[in-house]
């Protein structure tokens, strides 16, 4: 498995540009995947400086690189400071984050990803998932499946879809992403078909693997361990996603305001550098994926 399967990384200068990287710096890389982002921030270290990279999805091994500076963690982002902490790492000077699914995973057509495919309902990141598509599909009840659908594949019909899986189900399982495809025929105009199969597929996806969950998780960590003046560098493709991270960099938490002092003054733990950062038209040529790709940058205080 070569690192030519796995997608361009997106945003590459500026999201590792953003880091403001320091020669001699401890640097993570939660999102590994082929290690693009990876080889550019090994480039700007010095020989004192360190790379720890996190990838739960077995196939992103293969592409570990040579270096004794870098070291690879097959383990979820979602665990970071755990897995830091045993490697007696307590703070980092910058944290780089690409959230998303790589196209390596969209490719491999047994994965279950990609609405080109016929294959088994899978959509796992890792295979320790406990839970896959089959489960989401064949198992939630009605209202679970509605808001599934709604809440992440912004699916206005995701209350009709989720009746037609349900009645699909009742007569045999629905094991494969053809099958899938077929209960909800009635919803895919052939001028559309396309776009909405990608709505449902993400939705059940970001479901199997509780992506935002995960991305809160991660986020509510990154305060205890960047030492002062490091630096947060993330990409989201996903209007939640995006509101998830641009919400913690400007209130450190995700729901209302930060509390104020009886001075009026807000205690925050992050300042925001920059403005939020999209690819350029010629970047999107060249790689599709990154037409959804928004780079948010924070540094903390």
């Amino acid at each position: 498995m070569t690192q030519k399967m796995y997608h361009n990384p997106v945003l590459l200068k500026e999201s590792v540009d953003g880091l403001a990287i320091k020669t001699d710096g401890i640097y993570v890389d939660v999102t590994f995947g082929g290690g693009g982002h990876s080889k550019e921030i090994l480039k700007r270290l010095g020989e004192k400086g360190k790379l720890i990279a996190f990838d739960q999805d077995e196939d992103a091994l293969a592409n570990a690189l040579e270096d004794d500076r870098f070291t690879l963690i097959n383990e979820n982002f979602r665990y970071i400071k755990q897995f830091l902490k045993f490697y007696g790492i307590r703070k980092v000077d910058g944290i780089l984050a690409d959230f998303g699914v790589s196209s390596h995973q969209f490719d491999k057509a047994e994965r279950g990803f990609s609405t080109r495919f016929d294959a088994d309902l899978d959509m796992r990141m890792s295979k320790k998932n406990q839970i896959s598509a089959y489960d989401v599909v064949n198992n939630y009840e009605f209202e679970e499946l509605r808001n599934v659908l709604f809440k992440y594949g912004d699916l206005r019909s995701g209350g009709a879809m989720a009746k037609a899986i349900l009645a699909e189900r009742e007569e045999s399982p629905i094991q494969t992403t053809e099958q899938l495809k077929e209960a909800l025929r009635q919803f895919l105009p052939k001028s559309k078909e396309h776009k909405i199969l990608a709505q449902v597929y993400q939705a059940i996806r970001i479901e199997v693997n509780q992506e935002i969950a995960v991305i809160e998780e991660f986020l509510m960590q990154i305060p205890d361990l960047l030492d002062q003046g490091g630096r947060l560098s993330a990409i989201s493709y996903h209007s939640l996603e995006d509101r998830l991270v641009k919400r913690f960099i400007r209130a450190g938490q995700f729901e209302g305001e930060p509390e104020k002092d009886f001075y009026g003054n807000i205690d925050v733990p992050f300042k925001k550098v920059g403005g939020l950062i999209v690819p350029s038209r010629e970047e999107i040529k060249v790689n599709n994926r990154a037409r959804s790709a928004k780079l948010r940058i924070a540094e903390r205080i």
